[in-house]
């Protein structure tokens, strides 16, 4: 059992629910949150003073297992040498990964949401534009997940 950090215990105090994932290997302190409970911990973490969303992305655990969704949070102030972090993951089943988006807590969300949608898939539901950002809006499938077959030939359409 990993022994919960101080950010840990302060949700747990205040009636949020997740799983401790302890720290990683610089020490942030990792939290599993289910997908319905992301928006009230993180409204819950913003009032807390994690003011910074200053990444948000995915990653595919492995072909048939689950997509991630994370977001690392800082506590931005005047009065600090090391801010404090925390970092969040959200597991998504792969057939259907859907979470509700962080944009309206955190603006920096834009892109970086449209980025996991377009590379993994990950639907961000309540995004304001949740579109291609890299792939073209008609690429059949979601280039980073792992078990991604390449097509053998993508015709250019209308690229003058």
């Amino acid at each position: 059992m990993v022994e919960a950090g101080r950010i840990s215990k302060w949700l747990s105090e205040n009636g949020f629910e997740h799983e401790s994932l302890g720290p990683d290997r610089s020490g942030v302190e990792m939290l599993k949150v289910d997908r319905d409970f992301l928006i009230p911990i993180a409204t819950a973490l913003y009032a807390y003073g994690f003011n910074y969303l200053r990444c948000q992305g995915g990653y595919d655990a492995g072909p048939g297992q689950e997509l991630v969704s994370f977001y690392d949070l800082t506590k931005v102030s005047d009065y600090s040498d090391r801010p404090d972090e925390v970092r969040i993951k959200v597991f998504l089943p792969r057939e259907e990964p859907r979470i509700p988006s962080v944009y309206w807590i955190w603006k920096t969300a834009d892109w970086q949401e449209r980025e996991a949608f377009d590379m993994f898939g990950i639907v961000y539901e309540g995004h304001p534009d949740l579109k291609r950002l890299l792939m073209p809006e008609d690429w059949v499938g979601w280039p980073l997940r792992k078990d991604y077959i390449s097509p053998d030939f993508y015709e250019l359409q209308d690229a003058y």
